[in-house]
């Protein structure tokens, strides 16, 4: 949403001296009027860190600019193995396999592997979805679907979990997200896997365009109260 209003993904931008983080996103505010519209839905970062807007920036940091969550090489094009404990988390721009991630973090000692899967359905309120396009601001996206992951574990009687969430261009049916959670019971994985989307949904900055035959939107969701707290 902010790219389609200001024509850039990102900038680089000179400053005097050390200012908060609202001072910069004023700066851009002024260039861009627009950004006064959704200004009290966006979040801020620095360093790939929720941030207070009084937070202030120095020299080298990176700072983003995150609307609301709808919420490489190789198969993944950021991904994040714990080892011993078995985690995993990655984007990807390819299909899901879900088959192939359950036996990566399966073992013995469970009884029980929850897959959820998030699917591109055909519709929005009755109308008709031609396909998806989902991005995301990858390194914080992936850090942060580890952060949820293991604190989920930590909390939870379980095994493993892994997440895994696609970018780019999606058609009906396939596969936007997949949640696993192994577990020597049911019970527990159903649920961590529960709170592990709903968690992913407010947490991590991924958004989402749907395309329709008269039109397409980024669909605006709503970030997690802990977050609009920082």
């Amino acid at each position: 949403m902010l790219r389609d209003i200001t024509g850039r993904s990102e900038d680089s931008l000179e400053l005097p001296g050390p200012q908060p983080l609202a001072a910069i996103f004023e700066r851009y505010a002024q260039e861009f009027p627009r950004l006064l519209q959704v200004s009290s839905s966006i979040v801020f970062a620095r360093n790939q860190q929720f941030s207070d807007r009084s937070t202030a920036v120095y020299d080298g940091d990176e700072v983003a600019f995150l609307p609301p969550v709808s919420g490489g090489s190789g198969r993944y094009t950021h991904q994040i193995e714990d080892q011993p404990q078995g985690h995993f988390f990655a984007l990807t721009r390819e299909p899901i396999d879900s088959s192939q991630i359950a036996r990566r973090i399966v073992r013995g000692e469970d009884g029980a592997v929850v897959n959820f899967e998030g699917v591109v359905r055909n519709n929005t309120k009755g109308r008709a979805t031609n396909f998806l396009d989902y991005e995301c601001y990858e390194s914080m996206a992936i850090d942060t679907m580890a952060k949820i992951g293991r604190e989920i574990a930590a909390q939870m009687a379980i095994g493993r979990i892994a997440m895994v969430h696609r970018l780019g261009r999606m058609e009906i049916g396939e596969a936007s997200v997949a949640i696993i959670v192994t577990a020597p019971h049911r019970k527990p994985a159903f649920e961590a896997a529960l709170q592990g989307i709903d968690r992913l949904k407010r947490l991590v900055p991924i958004w989402k365009k749907e395309h329709f035959a008269d039109g397409e939107v980024w669909v605006e969701g709503e970030w997690d109260e802990s977050v609009l707290s920082a």
